[in-house]
């Protein structure tokens, strides 16, 4: 399970990236789900862990996507996470950067294209399905 974080500045949408452990690619906060905690709450671990954020995870996935890991198809569940804290220091800040973005240049950043298709949706689904708007 993975999360988008994302949170409103001055009005406008931001979306947060953080880079992949190995090869630095621009990724979102996700990993496999721990077997005591159900997909959105292991997505919120993972989002801790990984970007030092924590926030509230919207109740609803935006969607999924899948890539090739360990020689098969990792499926991923995709949540919105409203960033609430961000930390300076987390558990992994010595090997991965964050970066908060705009819905479209976070897309142009990541590689996985079934992850760009979902932060595209973003500020579609924050109006449509939740009627969130940026004040």
């Amino acid at each position: 399970s993975a999360v988008i974080p994302f949170r409103y500045e001055e009005g406008q949408l931001r979306l947060l990236l953080i880079t992949s452990r190995r090869k630095k690619h621009w990724v979102v906060p996700k990993g496999v789900i721990e077997p005591h905690l159900n997909p959105s709450e292991s997505a919120a671990q993972e989002a801790l862990e990984e970007a030092g954020i924590r926030g509230r995870i919207l109740s609803l996935p935006i969607g999924e996507y899948a890539y090739a890991k360990w020689g098969g198809t990792c499926h991923v569940e995709v949540f919105l996470l409203e960033v609430e804290e961000e930390f300076t220091e987390w558990p992994e800040s010595s090997f991965r950067e964050r970066r908060w973005a705009g819905v479209k240049e976070a897309a142009a950043l990541v590689d996985q294209e079934g992850l760009r298709r979902l932060i595209l949706l973003v500020p579609v689904y924050l109006t449509d399905k939740l009627g969130a708007e940026p004040e």
